[in-house]
């Protein structure tokens, strides 16, 4: 089982001060969580796509880029690569890009996205929202199957490619893409058909509630007549480890509410108060906040109700002391992963 972590790059303002720090110190502090992550064993990192002033990272491959050069096993992905606002002909370059320079290390996790920011920016109608990435993933695919004679009739949204390579090819083939959930039944049911890894957001409720998910993400694969070594599940949920509960609760409430108040605000959800969080943070909870023993027991406890493959934690929903993000990083390769580890393999 692999174990990873997730980030947005965030600058949003610290509790109490209000000051943010800089996208170009944030933007670094990312590429240096990226190569502690290496160093201490981790799997995977994958960084998300934004485009509004409080996330730093609009463009993840460029920041993959820059830590490849600087670490030599971890597996560097975006998280996600909002295909509908975007163009799959440069997704692919920019990420066959990326698997050269980290010598076969990409992956492209491509979803809709759960922030609209992008679509105004770059020129295509919300209405649009499904059939754009329908047909986008149609022709990223495409690339990936044959970048180097791509033929794709076009669609609605895009012209077609009559017989022309994209380039640079990438050290792996097929250049690996994972499809990004946050629970859309058809849109797991597309992930199993197409015979895809699946990534599923976990941010709230009980993880169990995830289950029938991931189920039927392996029978629609199983219907298409995919092997099942191929149905691989993946889990992403926010959270935080420091030596002992009471250090990690401490530095991650106060960002992390401040965060889920926000975007409460712009959502129309409920007041996100500490019960709320220590609801969220039980066992059976969504948000993995505590002690490596307590973190690998939630890992475990979703290894066991999903079947995942891969599990990344979000350390950093909200703007935290680099420091004590770094000192995360270090826990969950040196002690959270290793419990799961001896555990699962």
């Amino acid at each position: 089982m692999e174990i990873g972590i997730s980030a947005f790059a965030e600058t949003t303002p610290y509790p109490g001060t209000g000051t943010t720090v800089s996208h170009a110190q944030r933007l670094r502090e990312v590429v240096a969580e990226i190569e502690l992550a290496d160093q201490v064993g981790l799997d995977v990192y994958g960084l998300g796509e934004h485009h509004r002033a409080d996330y730093a990272a609009s463009a993840p491959a460029v920041v993959l880029a820059a830590a490849a050069s600087r670490t030599s096993r971890i597996r560097l992905s975006s998280a996600v690569t909002v295909l509908s606002s975007d163009d799959p002909v440069r997704v692919f370059q920019q990420f066959a890009t990326l698997d050269g320079l980290s010598d076969g290390r990409a992956e492209i996790m491509a979803g809709r996205g759960s922030f609209i920011e992008s679509f105004p920016l770059f020129g295509h109608d919300l209405d649009a929202y499904d059939e754009l990435f329908a047909e986008k993933l149609d022709l990223l695919l495409a690339i990936r199957d044959d970048p180097a004679a791509v033929t794709w009739a076009g669609g609605k949204h895009r012209p077609g490619v009559p017989g022309l390579g994209v380039f640079p090819l990438p050290v792996q083939q097929p250049l690996p893409v994972w499809i990004a959930v946050g629970g859309n039944p058809q849109s797991v049911v597309r992930a199993g058909t197409l015979g895809l890894p699946l990534a599923i957001a976990i941010i709230g409720g009980m993880p169990e509630q995830f289950a029938p998910l991931a189920e039927l993400y392996r029978e629609a694969g199983r219907r298409a007549g995919h092997d099942e070594s191929v149905l691989r599940v993946a889990t992403h949920s926010h959270g935080f480890v420091a030596p002992t509960t009471q250090q990690a609760t401490d530095v991650h409430f106060k960002p992390y509410q401040g965060v889920m108040n926000q975007l409460g605000q712009e959502r129309g959800w409920g007041y996100f108060s500490h019960t709320s969080y220590e609801a969220a943070r039980s066992r059976r909870g969504a948000l993995l906040v505590g002690s490596p023993r307590e973190v690998a027991e939630k890992i475990l406890l979703q290894h066991e109700q999903l079947g995942i493959d891969r599990f990344m934690l979000h350390l950093s929903a909200g703007t935290m002391p680099h420091a004590d993000v770094m000192k995360a990083v270090e826990l969950l390769g040196t002690e959270v992963a290793p419990l799961v580890r001896a555990e699962v393999g």
